[in-house]
């Protein structure tokens, strides 16, 4: 079985973040959205991924290398713009020959990894197999209806009026079956190749398609509230890792990851959080669910549930909350106000808070 894995998206809505990024390389946990894929994808047994890539090619790339890193052999290939997820199928078809292959959205996070439904789909080996889970409002989704024996009997793209709450999430597995399907669709409403359409078309060809429910939890991060939310749930498996130093005037309490290179000074953390390597926390307090990016610098601050990417600072605020900070940017205060702040703040910013 190969990977196909999608890393072509602009991320629009992760601005003002993805002007400078792309939104696969946006941190979770201190790690790329990407990387964690990448992972669990290797975990399942693939090694032979090949990437679909966009306008921000160079730097995943560069990040990800070769794959040697993940224990993976990566091939890129590039799209010229995002025509669809049946479209990236098209394009990979050389790479994919007549291999079975799991394609997997390069920013969705599967909590407890892909590998029982990889090995689910090496058992069964239907014509195509999507993971699905119950949301709550599945008109956003693409949307599953099954039978009582967990086979597929119609899927639909974001319906205005949908027959089931069964959320086809970020991890399609298929057969070489789905090759002549993505070439005998339309391009839909919205302009793009639907996968969905695709396997509809299998259902409709009398093809094994089933749906499989995955336990855990899973994560499309398209959006700040599902980055910091994401995040909170990899900090909550996180044990405490100290690298770093930490001087005898500062405490750590609950599960707390200090990278090495890094230092707490006179400072109170309480976990789960991560400190990134070289960065210096003086003076502040840093809350759960809260990751600083490498080389990050907090002086007479107080951040909780909150992202600070490589390079960011804050000095002289407090109630930081709920906020995505951008690499390097610089959060400080202005002479008068306080309260609590929630902040998305863009790369190399400079931002004064009313305190």
């Amino acid at each position: 079985m190969k990977a196909l894995v999608l890393a072509g998206g602009m991320g629009t809505r992760l601005r003002p973040l993805t002007h400078a990024m792309p939104k696969q390389l946006v941190p979770i946990a201190n790690k790329p959205v990407l990387f964690h894929g990448l992972e669990s994808i290797r975990r399942a047994g693939i090694t032979e991924v090949g990437v679909i890539v966009g306008d921000w090619h160079k730097e995943i790339e560069d990040a990800a290398g070769d794959g040697t890193a993940f224990g993976l052999r990566i091939t890129y290939i590039h799209q010229e713009a995002p025509f669809g997820l049946a479209h990236c199928v098209v394009l990979g078809r050389e790479f994919l020959a007549d291999d079975d292959f799991v394609m997997y959205l390069g920013d969705n996070v599967f909590g407890d990894g892909i590998h029982e439904m990889a090995d689910a789909f090496r058992r069964d080996r239907p014509a195509a197999q999507v993971a699905v889970t119950a949301v709550d409002s599945p008109q956003e989704y693409g949307i599953a209806e099954t039978g009582p024996d967990g086979r597929v009997v119609r899927l639909q793209e974001k319906p205005r009026r949908p027959r089931s709450n069964l959320a086809v999430t970020g991890a399609y597995f298929f057969s070489p079956l789905i090759h002549e399907a993505v070439l005998d669709i339309e391009p839909s409403w919205r302009g793009e190749w639907e996968i969905t359409d695709a396997i509809q078309l299998l259902v409709e060809r009398d093809q094994d398609v089933r749906a499989v429910a995955f336990s855990g939890w899973w994560k499309d991060t398209g959006r700040i509230e599902d980055i910091l939310d994401c995040n909170r749930r990899l900090l909550d498996v996180a044990q405490t890792s100290v690298r770093g130093t930490v001087d005898a005037a500062s405490t750590l309490l609950g599960p707390v990851v200090v990278e090495p290179g890094a230092r707490i000074v006179r400072s109170h953390l309480r976990g789960p959080l991560i400190v990134g390597a070289d960065s210096v926390v003086q003076d502040s307090y840093v809350g759960p669910h809260t990751s600083l990016g490498a080389g990050c610098a907090l002086t007479d601050a107080g951040v909780s549930h909150s992202i600070l990417l490589d390079g960011a600072s804050v000095s002289d605020v407090n109630g930081i909350h709920g906020s995505v900070i951008g690499r390097s940017a610089r959060v400080g205060v202005s002479p008068e106000g306080a309260g609590r702040h929630r902040l998305v703040v863009g790369d190399d910013t400079e931002l004064e808070v009313i305190a």
